[in-house]
C-alpha cells in the first residue's frame, strides 16, 4: 500500500514513474509541485532495478515507441490513399456524367 512522504513543502508527496535510461520503471516520490514552485524533494519507493533490468527497458521502449510511430504513419498514409482513391471516383463520375 502507497503512503505519501512529506516533501520539504509540508505538503504529501506524489509516486511517479521515471523513464530515464538509468532507472527505468522505478517509481519515486516527489514534490506535488512542478516546475520552479517544486522543492526538489523526490526519493525512490522501488528498490533498485537489476542490472540486466536497466540494461534492456531502455531498448524495449525504443522498440514500442518506434512500432507505435510506424502505425501512426500507415494510418495516415491508408487515410491519404482512401481520399485520394474517393477523389478519383468523383472526378470519373463527373468525367462519364459530362460525356
Amino acid at each position: 500500500m502507497y503512503i505519501p512522504r512529506i516533501c520539504h513543502c509540508g505538503l504529501p508527496t506524489v509516486l511517479r514513474t521515471s523513464w530515464t535510461a538509468t532507472n527505468p520503471g522505478r517509481r519515486f516520490h516527489c514534490c506535488p509541485k512542478t516546475g520552479q514552485d517544486s522543492c526538489g524533494f523526490n526519493g525512490f519507493y522501488d528498490p533498485p532495478m537489476c542490472p540486466r533490468s536497466v540494461q534492456i527497458i531502455p531498448g524495449l521502449l525504443r522498440n514500442i515507441n518506434h512500432v507505435q510511430e510506424v502505425a501512426t504513419n500507415n494510418e495516415r498514409r491508408t487515410t491519404m490513399f482512401k481520399n485520394l482513391s474517393l477523389l478519383i471516383w468523383l472526378v470519373f463520375g463527373v468525367y462519364f456524367m459530362m460525356k
